[in-house]
């Protein structure tokens, strides 16, 4: 069963607007996108790319396209910078606080000139195009969706997917049930919760991992690819 404390944290209406409020306070650096723990995101962005690679190369049965990427929550570009633009043709960008938006094209670097919408909008707002993307790559930002929300959106990433695109999610993992952050007001949900949701988007799990390689003391990192 769910944490109903923190259930309920996602229904009160200041649940959105505290999330918005804690963000813009948070200076535009790999740092502060990564609540302190800037060290961990080179052995983040290795996990994330032995993860997704075979997809990619022809290893997985249904090779995913390199065209289009999006990426979910970007911040100041991060992961656009060191997983996605290596590895696609062009990638979208899609985070909700215009200052992390504004800092990207520093931040990116040469790469920038490959980064094409960079849209500010909220996940529980945003509709990608239709058939657009190869891969939707969603992390560290679903646990600011409710569970309706956050159903409502991965149908709509759904529809945004080319005939082999892929939705990859990737997030700490509570023991059980669902844990409530007051400080970013965020939750992060257990291997069951996700799996409740990603089924009751329609969403089937081509494949799961762990992140590997963290230090002791944070949240489990477990990672989707999802259609």
């Amino acid at each position: 069963m769910m944490d109903r404390p923190s259930v309920d944290q996602m229904t009160k209406e200041s649940f959105y607007n505290d999330a918005k409020e804690y963000w813009q306070n948070i200076p535009s650096t790999v740092d502060g996108m990564l609540g302190g723990f800037g060290k961990i995101s080179g052995e983040d962005i290795n996990g994330s790319l032995n993860f997704i690679k075979p997809f990619l190369t022809g290893a997985w049965a249904e090779r995913v396209g390199s065209n289009r990427a999006l990426d979910c929550g970007c911040g100041i570009g991060r992961i656009t910078k060191h997983l996605l633009l290596p590895l696609f043709q062009q990638v979208d960008m899609v985070e909700q606080t215009q200052k992390f938006l504004d800092e990207a094209d520093l931040f990116i670097g040469e790469g920038a000139s490959r980064v094409g919408q960079k849209i500010c909008s909220g996940l529980q707002h945003f509709k990608p195009r239709l058939e657009h993307y190869d891969v939707i790559w969603c992390q560290w930002v679903l646990g600011h969706l409710t569970d309706e929300h956050l159903v409502d959106f991965l149908k709509r990433a759904k529809t945004g997917l080319t005939e082999n695109g892929i939705i990859c999610v990737k997030e700490n993992i509570a023991k059980s049930g669902v844990v409530f952050d007051d400080q970013d007001s965020s939750v992060t949900r257990s291997k069951a919760e996700l799996k409740k949701i990603f089924a009751l988007a329609g969403l089937t799990i081509l494949k799961e991992a762990d992140q590997k390689r963290f230090p002791l003391g944070l949240f489990a990192v477990r990672m989707y690819a999802l259609r």
